[in-house]
């Protein structure tokens, strides 16, 4: 009888929760899976909430300017779409005196500030209301093209008064495959206006990273655009996309179809930039409830498995949306006082493995289990993402979970679940292995 008991206490170890690290397996660099859509919200002189100190402190890789005219800490309707940049289509381009870049100048000076690399999308936000503005396939793409291309001077180069910022990541357009929303008008017409302007931007700028369209999921629609761009020889960077699920394996499962895709049509030197994602259920019935859990522990464990499953995808690049202060979307902040959630903590582990910056080799043999390593130049310092992350609500029980690390003697853990928030907790290597206790949604940070 004590040796059933003994069996059975000892269940969740034997049943395979077991992760090992290989400090001394390189296989590449740590990607910069903590991007984020948009900045910072920046206290101005009156009524102060800002996220600015822990926004810069998260160690974010990318802010994304995509939806950021919906936000009043950004600017509204005046910042970053072309219609706020360009207001009247029928001004030249070449006239200084026809842009409006004021706030846009802030919002990106606060973004650069926080020491977070800005990747520009040039378009406009979607468009949910009854009457669309700014979505319509311009009446001259090659107009919409140069309006562009001096949107690029101005931050690159100093034109109109402008700054030499450097900004390397340029994005065509949203979204085009949802629809008005987003691109009232055909595939053709999209087809047409790319092609316009991703030759113009890269003629004009061959060291710059050119690329789009940011697409929604639309896959019939993604391949006919991408066997069209072949086809007409348009030149791509990158490829950028978006998928949003509850569930940690279509994320890589997408990031294999998109690189095969790319692959297919000639792109394989292109760079696949997830830079839409979040946790959703559905977008009807289970919104509202979508909504609650990506702002909390749940959430959070769910940022975190997706970083480290898409370490090991065929994914380069990843931006969460969003980190706008004003939206539904955003589990890293808090919506009255900027205050960081749990979500937040996930991405500043993140930037601890980018900080050592060499991603070593992991096994995890477990359900429900997630990781991912890095070494630092010398290899004697490093650092380990461990996560729990399941769906079901079901699931109460903590699991015990071996952490095997060979050769590491001593390491500091970090632990953020329901009652924790990224909370350093008792650890000792025993036989060259640390045991975690986690519950259904938690993470914690090894660093040795």
């Amino acid at each position: 009888m004590k040796a059933l008991i003994l069996a059975a206490l000892l269940l969740p170890l034997s049943l395979g929760a077991q992760v090992t690290v290989h400090p001394g397996q390189p296989i590449g660099a740590v990607k910069a899976m903590n991007g984020v859509n948009n900045g910072p919200g920046r206290a101005q002189k009156t009524q102060v909430r800002s996220n600015f100190d822990t926004y810069s402190a998260a160690g974010f890789a990318f802010a994304r300017t995509h939806d950021s005219a919906f936000s009043e800490a950004y600017g509204s309707e005046h910042t970053v779409d072309i219609t706020a940049i360009f207001p009247d289509f029928s001004r030249d381009p070449a006239d200084p005196s026809a842009y409006d870049f004021a706030i846009t100048d802030w919002y990106l000076g606060n973004i650069r500030d926080s020491g977070v690399e800005i990747f520009f999308r040039l378009g406009q936000k979607i468009q949910h209301h009854v009457r669309k503005y700014g979505v319509d396939a311009p009446a001259d793409n090659q107009k919409w093209a140069s309006i562009a291309e001096h949107i690029i001077r101005h931050y690159n180069e100093g034109w109109a008064d402008g700054f030499r910022w450097n900004i390397r990541w340029w994005e065509i357009w949203n979204e085009p495959d949802l629809g008005p929303q987003t691109w009232n008008g055909t595939p053709e017409q999209f087809h047409a206006f790319y092609r316009v302007v991703a030759k113009h931007l890269k003629g004009c700028f061959p060291d710059l990273m050119i690329g789009g369209p940011a697409v929604a999921g639309n896959a019939s629609w993604t391949e006919n655009f991408l066997r069209q761009m072949a086809a007409e020889g348009v030149p791509m960077d990158f490829f950028s996309w978006h998928i949003y699920r509850s569930q940690v394996e279509p994320f890589a499962e997408r990031a294999a179809q998109m690189r095969r895709l790319l692959d297919r049509y000639g792109y394989g030197s292109a760079l696949s930039i997830l830079n839409e994602w979040n946790y959703i259920r559905n977008w009807t019935s289970e919104f509202p409830y979508s909504i609650d859990v990506l702002r909390g522990m749940k959430g959070a464990a769910f940022n975190a498995a997706v970083m480290c499953r898409c370490q090991a995808a065929p994914v380069d690049i990843l931006m969460y949306y969003d980190a706008r202060p004003e939206t539904v979307f955003n589990g890293l902040f808090d919506f009255y006082t900027y205050a960081p959630l749990k979500g937040y903590y996930a991405f500043y582990a993140w930037s601890r493995l980018r900080a050592a910056g060499t991603a070593v080799q992991v096994d995890v043999d477990g359900k429900d289990l997630f990781c991912a390593a890095a070494v630092d130049g010398s290899g004697r310092h490093g650092a380990a993402l461990v996560v729990r992350y399941t769906d079901d609500d079901n699931v109460h029980s903590d699991k015990a979970v071996s952490v095997s690390l060979p050769g590491i003697s001593a390491v500091r853990v970090h632990l953020t679940d329901r009652d924790r928030t990224y909370t350093e907790i008792p650890a000792a290597v025993t036989n060259g292995a640390v045991t975690l206790h986690l519950a259904p949604s938690a993470f914690a940070v090894l660093e040795w």
